[in-house]
């Protein structure tokens, strides 16, 4: 009983992701979604900047924090490690939720581009990059990444072996590919608020911090394939030089 209810639980939590995901994709395109990056009711510019990067440091402190090994080391002796994953999963979702929510625009804009050779292209770069960034999670293996696949192992009593170090596709083009789908997606927009400007700054700089910490993770974890690897591919620029082994 106790193995089925964390199934459940685990695909509640991924349930909870793949919406918010979706979701994502509409408040950072202002796409038809009730609240948009640009969409709900202006304030003061230092108030609205204090939320706003309260918001996004909200995020980041949660995404990094509770990926750290020692972290995860902690809080699994309050919780069944089957469920660890989904849960991380789970509170990064309804924090991106709270974000949706709390958000408050920066309307004035930044630029204006109303060519439509050029807005066709951002158009597509923005579809890209989603596209690239759920490409990635399948090539490392999707329901091990949010969750799913340990709470399978787990209701079939089986034991959970991590997935190890593989370099598919994308990943020997660049070392983190989900997260330039990311960037390429926040950037990509035709019209560009003071407000999507502020989203996609904060973020790109939490991403950009975030990767050093994982690398040392990952260089940890994996040893010297994991460096060699780091020598050989870029981590986010693909026509960067490599160098040598």
């Amino acid at each position: 009983m106790i193995r089925l209810l964390c199934f459940i639980y685990g695909l509640v939590c991924y349930l909870a992701f793949f919406a918010t995901f979706l979701y994502l994709i509409g408040f950072v395109g202002n796409l038809p979604v009730p609240k948009t990056i640009d969409g709900g009711t202006p304030a003061s510019l230092g108030k609205t900047i204090s939320i706003d990067l309260a918001l996004v440091a909200l995020f980041a402190f949660q995404h990094s924090v509770m990926a750290r090994p020692g972290f995860k080391r902690w809080w699994t002796r309050f919780m069944p490690q089957a469920i660890e994953r989904s849960s991380y999963v789970l509170l990064a979702s309804l924090i991106l939720c709270l974000l949706f929510w709390r958000w408050v625009p920066i309307t004035q804009e930044v630029w204006h581009l109303h060519a439509p050779f050029v807005t066709t292209v951002l158009w597509v770069l923005f579809a890209l990059g989603w596209l690239v960034v759920l490409t990635s999670t399948y090539l490392i293996n999707h329901f091990d990444l949010f969750g799913l696949r340990q709470v399978y192992l787990n209701l079939r009593n089986r034991s959970y072996a991590p997935i190890g170090f593989r370099t598919p596709f994308l990943y020997r083009i660049v070392r983190h590919p989900l997260m330039l789908g990311f960037l390429v997606s926040f950037w990509a927009a035709p019209v560009m608020t003071r407000g999507h400007l502020l989203f996609a700054a904060a973020m790109t700089m939490y991403v950009l911090i975030a990767l050093q910490l994982e690398e040392r993770d990952m260089a940890t974890y994996f040893g010297e394939p994991y460096r060699t690897y780091r020598r050989r591919v870029a981590m986010l620029l693909p026509w960067r030089v490599r160098r040598g082994v």
